[in-house]
């Protein structure tokens, strides 16, 4: 079936068609009539019979011809947007993977979520040569990414490990090292509220861990500390842009929170900031181990630790950062006071990779 506007051609071929026939038998009608007419003798001097008969016929032709030669040119157009399609389909290739690979806005005008997900997973399969291991890579990043609230740059840590607190002192049962860890990071908030949760329960803290506007730590009761107490957890500072913001405290029997309003108006405002604050927490000396977990996507990481006086001989540091480039690790010289070790990373940490202290203590001033 043909298309409307391949109708509307033929139509308008058919009525031009009628209208020359018509009006070159017109002509030769009136040359004729006028020959025996007194006063049109001056019509024979102009050549209206030859136009006539060229109108008659060039309108006769065209229809006769159209309706004949349509089959064929239309096989003849087919055949001719084939050849051009051929010739040009490089170009045409080259121009559509062209936009897609540079202009971000041109690929979202044409593509859906879904057509956008098969892209990235088709151009992945292709280079690792495996389209099961690229569409299970993709679909991994692209979940974490995706549940990231927010993407955070130049992340400082700095972790001060204190004396322990030995068994009889407060209500520790075992001796505990008290943790005094200060973030700062630069960021874009898009929530307002920040909270910082304790707790005793391991349900509890699998399933805060989910929430991204939740830091949540886990406080193991047989070490005889109350998650509900501030000698297990405290907030004790939190700026924003070096302004400090007031913390609200509210504790339960089974643990505690903390939560900071950092405004409506810098949320809204959409602009990055610098977000620092300082918490303590306890850390068993006998679990030989401090972990340290990133919560959002980050780009660029350094963690220092100073366990300078805490009987520590020597710390190891493991880094759960999956990354084709390695963490740069750093200690103290033994010949400058103070011990310290520091990792650095420069390219992205997703959420829930981190670092890992592991520490031996110095065998000649504890026994265990």
């Amino acid at each position: 079936m043909r298309d409307p506007l391949h109708r509307l051609y033929q139509t308008k071929l058919a009525l031009l068609a009628t209208i020359l026939t018509v009006t070159g038998l017109a002509l030769i009608v009136l040359a004729r009539w006028s020959d025996g007419q007194a006063g049109w003798q001056w019509l024979s001097r102009l050549p209206v019979i030859d136009l006539g008969s060229a109108l008659f016929t060039t309108g006769l032709v065209a229809v006769v011809f159209s309706y004949l030669d349509g089959q064929d040119r239309e096989v003849r157009d087919t055949e001719r947007l084939k050849r051009v399609i051929s010739t040009e389909a490089p170009a045409i290739r080259d121009a559509v993977i062209d936009g897609f690979a540079f202009k971000q806005e041109d690929l979202a005008r044409v593509a859906t979520p879904e057509r956008l997900d098969q892209i990235v997973s088709n151009s992945l399969a292709l280079r690792l040569g495996d389209a099961a291991f690229a569409g299970d890579i993709y679909t991994d990043i692209r979940e974490q990414a995706i549940r990231a609230t927010e993407r955070w740059y130049d992340c400082r840590i700095s972790i001060r490990l204190s004396k322990a607190l030995e068994r009889g002192t407060g209500s520790a049962r075992s001796p505990l090292f008290v943790a005094t860890v200060t973030w700062e990071y630069t960021v874009m908030p898009t929530t307002q509220i920040r909270r910082f949760t304790c707790v005793d329960d391991r349900a509890e803290y699998r399933e805060l861990t989910q929430d991204p506007t939740t830091s949540v730590w886990y406080v193991n009761p047989r070490h005889g500390i109350h998650a509900g107490s501030k000698a297990a957890f405290e907030l004790v500072q939190f700026a924003v842009h070096g302004a400090d913001l007031p913390i609200r405290r509210t504790e339960r029997s089974d643990g505690q929170t903390y939560s900071v309003n950092i405004g409506k108006e810098v949320v809204q405002e959409g602009r990055p900031v610098t977000i620092a604050y300082t918490y303590r927490t306890v850390v068993p000396v006998r679990g030989h181990l401090l972990h340290l977990d990133l919560e959002q996507p980050t780009k660029g990481v350094d963690i220092e630790l100073d366990y300078s006086d805490c009987g520590i001989e020597y710390v190891n540091v493991v880094d759960f950062i999956a990354s084709s480039e390695q963490a740069r690790v750093s200690q103290s010289p033994e010949t400058v006071p103070g011990q310290r070790v520091s990792v650095g990373f420069d390219g992205w940490v997703f959420p829930r990779s981190g670092v890992a202290f592991v520490w031996v203590r110095d065998r000649s001033r504890h026994r265990e």
